[in-house]
């Protein structure tokens, strides 16, 4: 799959094989360490996330210090989508087999992707898709860091340097319909000694 304006071959994977079953099996573990979470949190509550919010390829947790009025989590998995203790509500998607949305437009007050972007390969559709069941003003959130399942992240991300990655997100958000122009920051110290932690977010327009 290719999106328009990116070099050829930056959406492949070294492992071509069905996101489905990659994930058929629960992953119960964490994927950042703790100042990484705790990074999370903290931009989470910088930016005000509460109301009615999307987890975008969750997990079985998500990142809240408190957790919204209703968060729905998508993600891969079914048993950890369950195990979610801060969730309302789940549903089971592969992004990159079907980047629209099962929800109606304006559905959320904030939607939020915790160290999941790098292997998106329809960045495009999905972030239009995410402008479409967004509010007005909602922001949309990512935050990752270095670490990743390197058979299943794009060729373009597993080449880039980790400011570089901020812009390939940025470029996401700048390529897409609905958005605000992006900002994005490092969120954990340039010392720190554990996993970075960066964030670009945007603000659905209108």
């Amino acid at each position: 799959m290719t999106e328009a304006g990116f070099p050829p071959g930056f959406f492949e994977r070294a492992d071509p094989s069905s996101d489905a079953d990659f994930y058929s099996w629960p992953r119960l573990v964490t994927h950042i360490d703790a100042a990484a979470i705790a990074a999370v949190g903290a931009l989470y509550d910088e930016l005000n996330i509460t109301g009615t919010v999307l987890d975008l390829m969750s997990s079985w947790v998500s990142h809240f210090r408190e957790a919204p009025a209703h968060l729905t989590v998508l993600g891969m998995n079914a048993e950890e989508l369950g195990a979610n203790r801060q969730a309302r509500a789940a549903v089971v998607q592969d992004l990159n087999a079907e980047p629209h949305l099962p929800f109606a437009p304006a559905s959320f007050d904030a939607v939020v992707c915790c160290v999941s972007v790098d292997y998106l390969t329809r960045p495009i559709e999905v972030f239009t898709d995410v402008a479409r069941v967004c509010r007005a003003g909602a922001p949309f959130v990512c935050t990752f860091s270095n670490r990743c399942f390197p058979t299943r992240a794009i060729r373009g991300w597993l080449s880039s340097t980790d400011e570089q990655h901020c812009e390939i997100v940025a470029s996401y958000f700048s390529r897409s319909d609905g958005w605000d122009a992006p900002v994005a920051s490092r969120r954990t110290p340039p010392e720190h000694p554990g996993d970075p932690l960066f964030a670009v977010w945007a603000r659905r327009s209108g």
